[in-house]
């Protein structure tokens, strides 16, 4: 067995073709996300990856919806997404494929 800390990972990435990972694979990125009441992405999108997002505590608005625990929601290749974390706010990210430098700020 082995066991790692959250907090050793880049912004919660701990699934990818990244270092540090805890498996490497082109085939998925996973993170675990923690945002502060407040916290702002940027309005941006992806060309290749679909990325899904879990909201396991909080509240977040993305673009012009509200969404709260153990909502899911899908984004797209191409369609764009404003984050806001109107609570503190802990998601699960899975993005699909792995592809590098795939987030364009709009």
């Amino acid at each position: 067995m082995d066991s790692k800390n959250l907090n050793e990972f880049f912004r919660g990435w701990f699934i990818g073709n990244f270092e540090p990972s805890l498996f490497k694979t082109d085939d998925v990125e996973v993170a675990v996300k923690h945002y502060k009441k407040g916290d702002l992405e940027p309005l941006h999108h992806h060309k290749i990856s679909t990325e899904y997002t879990v909201v396991l505590h909080g509240e977040v608005k993305m673009n012009d919806t509200v969404y709260k625990h153990d909502d899911v929601v899908v984004v797209k290749p191409n369609e764009s997404i404003r984050f806001e974390a109107l609570t503190d706010v802990t998601t699960v990210v899975v993005k699909t494929p792995f592809s590098k430098n795939d987030k364009y700020i709009d």
